[in-house]
């Protein structure tokens, strides 16, 4: 289904960190991964204090970026988180007909709008999972999300690099991809695909680095350096390069596979947790650090979720959902099922299998 003029105007500019506020409540809003940053990027963090006095040079964490994902330092931009390639995406390419796959992070889309550009959706639907679908074929630049921030549904990479044309800009948000393990259906590492072929990532959700801003572009050189070209000078801080080549060292990815696979782990209970509610539905294989829900007044299930001291992420604010949605952070099973306690209380339910048990 695409739109180009949606009859009810989602809230592009609402995340999750609105929810969360408010003292005392536990995070279910946010998709960062607790306990984070570890001790030992910690201390490479506070090392770099004593270098703060000295413009940020970006070549070494470039490097170590371009070798993470084998491909040449010139395919690589550094940027202040992927928030900043959306913008600059937006104001260096000059696409004529844009789709945008939702439900997705609301990001791209507002900064494509504020750019000046008309954005046609691509809806896709919950009764088929969010399985990805056929975008027009007019579109030279297509944003898609892999996996899926709100749904958490991770799409085939050979259906992602389908969409790939001569002409078409493809733009991929691989932000949440360090959470599957193996990385299974990533495009970063691809380059022999027809058009350009763009992958955002983000150091944000595994290492706990939101508020240093830190994330990265690959994509055709010549593309790079135009990007490269309207971002302002020393964009990304000291600390922000040293994490990210800190984060792209063979000893960094073998912790965070396995941190993905703890993940897994960790979703399986919530979701097995989830599944004695008749009233709660989940759409889809969700393969990320969140769960997406629909269940019928959600937003007075959020209110009183907080009364009992948990946030959840709203999701009327994504194109494509409505207010019967309500997208849940993945946390360790003993956090997990305090919420699930809660959320039973909330729905009043009917007694379930113990959690034990689930």
């Amino acid at each position: 289904m695409t739109s180009a003029t949606p009859r009810t105007e989602p809230d592009l500019r609402h995340h999750g960190d609105a929810e969360v506020r408010s003292a005392g409540l536990v995070d279910l809003a946010v998709n960062v991964r607790t306990g984070t940053p570890p001790p030992w990027l910690r201390e490479r963090l506070a090392a770099t204090l004593g270098d703060l006095a000295v413009y940020p040079d970006p070549a070494a964490a470039r490097a170590a970026v371009a070798v993470r994902h084998r491909r040449p330092v010139e395919e690589v931009l550094l940027t202040a988180g992927a928030a900043e390639a959306f913008v600059l995406l937006a104001r260096v390419l000059t696409p004529r007909h844009i789709s945008v796959v939702h439900p997705q992070f609301t990001e791209p889309e507002a900064a494509l709008r504020d750019a000046g550009h008309t954005v046609h959706r691509v809806l896709l639907s919950p009764a088929d999972g969010f399985r990805l679908a056929a975008v027009p074929e007019e579109a030279d630049l297509v944003v898609l999300g892999n996996p899926t921030n709100p749904t958490s549904v991770l799409h085939p990479a050979a259906a992602v690099a389908a969409l790939a044309r001569p002409g078409r800009t493809l733009v991929i948000d691989e932000a949440f991809m360090d959470t599957v393990p193996g990385e299974t259906e990533s495009l970063a590492a691809v380059r022999d695909l027809p058009g350009q072929v763009v992958v955002l990532r983000s150091l944000t959700k595994t290492w706990g680095l939101a508020g240093l801003r830190i994330g990265y572009v690959l994509g055709p050189a010549a593309l790079i350096a135009g990007l490269a070209a309207a971002q302002p000078l020393w964009p990304v801080s000291t600390p922000a390069l040293v994490a990210a080549e800190a984060c792209s060292t063979p000893a960094a990815l073998a912790e965070a596979e396995q941190a993905a696979r703890d993940l897994a782990g960790h979703r399986d209970h919530l979701l097995k947790g989830l599944a004695a509610f008749p009233a709660v539905r989940v759409h889809g294989e969700p393969a990320a650090s969140f769960v997406l829900v629909e269940l019928s007044e959600a937003a007075a299930v959020r209110t009183r979720l907080r009364e009992h001291g948990f946030a959840v992420r709203r999701g009327d604010t994504f194109p494509g959902l409505g207010p019967d949605w309500l997208r849940i952070a993945v946390r360790d099973p003993a956090t997990t099922d305090r919420f699930l306690a809660a959320l039973d209380a909330v729905l009043g339910a009917s007694p379930r299998t113990s959690r034990t048990d689930a």
